[in-house]
């Protein structure tokens, strides 16, 4: 089995705990060599500030190409543009590009004012803005605001006709759901890289609720394997084989990069890891 490429989605820490864990996060995960890793904002860019913060100091402390997740929520263009530039003036110029969730206590995004209205819109600037490599969200699913799956590839068309270079999925059970996904890109006239997204099961309760929510389908099987490794005490092991044997079975079809989001939580996605072949390239004490 081809060894594929891997990427680390990481999160930026609200507390003094939490930024040990996102050290000890990259610390375990930076020796697999990864092509790139991200940083999120909070849902309603709530995390704007922090996520700057942590984008800045692992592009500065760490060998690592870090891409800064960017959104249209509760900003200005100018504001937003803003915080391109900065980034590029710090020699961050990998961008996740993204519309953003709503705030917690809205019901659906409503763009700002004066704001970017759509992921459309923010790819467009950006790429008048300045040299980026712009990375966009991809759905196999159905996205929660889209009429269905013709809809959200006809939508990703766009984001890539306006300048993306490449898009990473909404996480996925079944590796069947990324490949017709990905034939129907193929069909619409779509030939840009997309990466599938890759969420270990730290929690399956918390992980089917965040799923429920964001339109990913629940297989049936999956619901039924988790009742019996929770009364078994296996879910752990569970959860390694299951996402072990997804990302075979997406090597076996042809992928060649993996996305995983880490959750700030590494010693699923490294084992894991492991378990595809993905060594460590360098050692623990060298990444610094």
């Amino acid at each position: 089995m081809p060894t594929p490429n891997v990427s680390f989605e990481f999160f930026p820490p609200k507390s003094l705990e939490a930024s040990f864990r996102l050290w000890d996060t990259v610390q375990t995960l930076a020796p697999l060599d990864p092509s790139f890793v991200s940083v999120t904002y909070g849902a309603g860019g709530t995390t704007r500030q922090l996520t700057h913060e942590a984008v800045e100091t692992l592009h500065k402390t760490c060998d690592l190409r870090v891409a800064a997740h960017l959104t249209c929520v509760d900003a200005t263009k100018d504001e937003t543009l803003t915080i391109a530039n900065n980034y590029a003036k710090a020699g961050v110029t990998d961008l996740v590009a993204l519309r953003g969730d709503p705030p917690k206590a809205a019901d659906r995004f409503e763009p700002h004012p004066d704001g970017f209205a759509s992921s459309v819109e923010l790819i467009t600037a950006l790429k008048d803005a300045g040299d980026f490599t712009i990375r966009v969200g991809a759905y196999p699913d159905r996205h929660p605001d889209a009429a269905d799956l013709d809809a959200d590839v006809a939508y990703l068309k766009r984001k890539f006709d306006a300048g993306a270079d490449a898009a990473i999925t909404q996480f996925f059970f079944e590796a069947d759901t990324f490949f017709r996904f990905r034939d129907a890109c193929a069909r619409a006239g779509i030939d840009k890289p997309i990466i599938p997204g890759i969420l270990p099961i730290e929690n399956w309760s918390k992980t089917r609720n965040f799923a429920a929510r964001c339109g990913a389908v629940i297989p049936a099987w999956l619901d039924d394997a988790y009742t019996t490794a929770q009364r078994d005490n296996r879910e752990e092991l569970l959860s390694t084989a299951i996402a072990t044997e997804l990302c075979s079975d997406l090597i076996d079809g042809g992928v060649e990069d993996l996305h995983f989001y880490t959750l700030n939580k590494p010693e699923l996605t490294r084992d894991i890891c492991a378990a595809l072949g993905i060594a460590p390239k360098v050692a623990l004490a060298e990444v610094a």
